[in-house]
């Protein structure tokens, strides 16, 4: 028999956007671990009736529905009431949740609220489950062939519960399911409708799945295998992997974990290279990207943000005639800013960024999104880049970033034997 899951968040902070509806990616994953599918995610705010139907349409189309949330001491924690409601059945009061409730209070020397009896609830013919991290008890029951698990809303109460009481649950219900496997492909320097074009005939097969994945600045392809073992969803993927990197060489710099930063600074170390950056419009983002990865002092010195022109002048060299000639958003401009800061910083490889991130500010020569990307490699030749981004101005500095560590990576593939 195959776990068919649905995931129910219930709780109206999460449709009001003041919380994530994190439990849901942490449940998928889990569940993916097992072998086990979730087909399914759905979140419904605070209302018997609204939770009542949600779960008659979880129901309705899967064998397993976890529900989080809801299980608190006040009146808007229905959860139970909506669980009990839907299934026609009663509730009353389990001895041993009541027992645990007092013992939690008695060891924080208070007595405990009225308004914490109803947690002590349990629905007619289910099972209490234990919660030793707080005092909303789960529950589990089973109606019909569908297998409902209420769980805690906090994730300190609800992660213990799932992997101690769920997930051992549903081994016994449905068998040890299928090893799921993934794998990221990560791609730089093409766009996803290019990528689109060229997969499609390996996008309609089923086990592996290739799917893409939605990337600011990147692009990414998910292959997913299962099989009985891991070894054998991983010999799945590896001739889809094998077939991307043969399509697409130029493009893939990397896997999973992998990051343009991570990638960089490992070849950069590797060459045990240096690097320096210069940014106007992107205003210290790349360099906050390298400085985010563990390690990266090893090979990144140190930058420059330059946003006015007096400091791309003064600090970096920039000769005032290019400015005036030119702009500040120009090839020359660019290389100059590189050429720069590989000088003060005394580094192996430097790169520069100026543009219009915008909304204001573009004209129709130089348009909303215009960047210029300037670039020192090891073999101290400069190149610069003119790219033309759409999105708004955070999209554009992510996006101009992330290009300019491509270029850098790009360079180092070809200048192995260079520093």
């Amino acid at each position: 028999m195959l776990c068919r899951a649905e995931l129910v968040a219930v709780g109206s902070e999460l449709l009001l956007g003041q919380i994530n509806n994190s439990h849901a990616q942490y449940i998928s994953a889990e569940f993916a671990k097992e072998g086990f599918f979730v087909y399914h995610h759905s979140a419904v705010g605070d209302n018997l009736e609204r939770v009542v139907a949600a779960f008659r349409l979880a129901a309705a189309r899967s064998n397993v529905v976890v529900v989080t949330g809801g299980l608190g001491p006040t009146d808007d924690d229905l959860t139970k009431e909506a669980l009990a409601k839907f299934l026609g059945r009663d509730m009353h009061e389990d001895a041993e949740s009541l027992r645990h409730l007092l013992s939690y209070f008695a060891h924080r020397n208070r007595p405990m609220p009225e308004a914490n009896r109803k947690q002590a609830l349990s629905i007619v013919g289910g099972q209490m489950l234990d919660n030793p991290n707080g005092t909303a008890p789960g529950q589990y029951v089973e109606d019909s062939g569908v297998h409902f698990f209420l769980l805690p809303g906090p994730p300190l109460e609800m992660k213990p519960m799932l992997a101690n009481q769920v997930l051992p649950r549903l081994r016994a219900i449905f068998g040890a399911g299928d090893v799921v496997r993934s794998r990221i492909v990560r791609f730089c320097g093409i766009g996803e409708s290019d990528v689109d074009e060229s997969v499609r005939d390996l996008t309609q097969g089923q086990n592996p799945t290739v799917a893409p994945l939605a990337g600011e600045g990147e692009m990414l392809l998910r292959i997913t295998a299962h099989a009985t073992s891991e070894e054998q969803a991983l010999a799945k993927i590896e001739p889809i992997e094998t077939e991307l990197r043969r399509r697409f060489p130029n493009y893939i710099y990397g896997v999973d974990d992998d990051s343009l930063v991570s990638v960089t600074l490992s070849r950069l170390t590797q060459k045990s290279a240096t690097l320096s950056v210069a940014e106007s419009c992107t205003g210290g983002l790349l360099g906050a990207m390298l400085t985010s990865q563990r390690g990266s002092s090893s090979a990144f010195v140190g930058g420059v943000i330059s946003y006015a022109n007096d400091v791309k002048v003064n600090v970096l060299g920039v000769p005032q005639d290019v400015l005036e000639l030119y702009g500040a958003v120009s090839a020359e401009t660019a290389e100059a800013m590189a050429v720069g800061v590989q000088r003060v910083a005394k580094s192996d490889f430097a790169i520069s960024i100026t543009g219009i991130a915008g909304p204001d500010g573009g004209t129709p020569e130089k348009p909303v999104g215009l960047v210029y990307v300037g670039l020192v490699n090891g073999r101290q030749e400069v190149q610069t880049f003119r790219m033309q981004f759409r999105g708004s101005r955070e999209q554009i500095r992510i996006r101009a970033a992330k290009q300019a560590l491509w270029r850098l990576w790009q360079a180092m593939q070809t200048d192995d034997n260079v520093v």
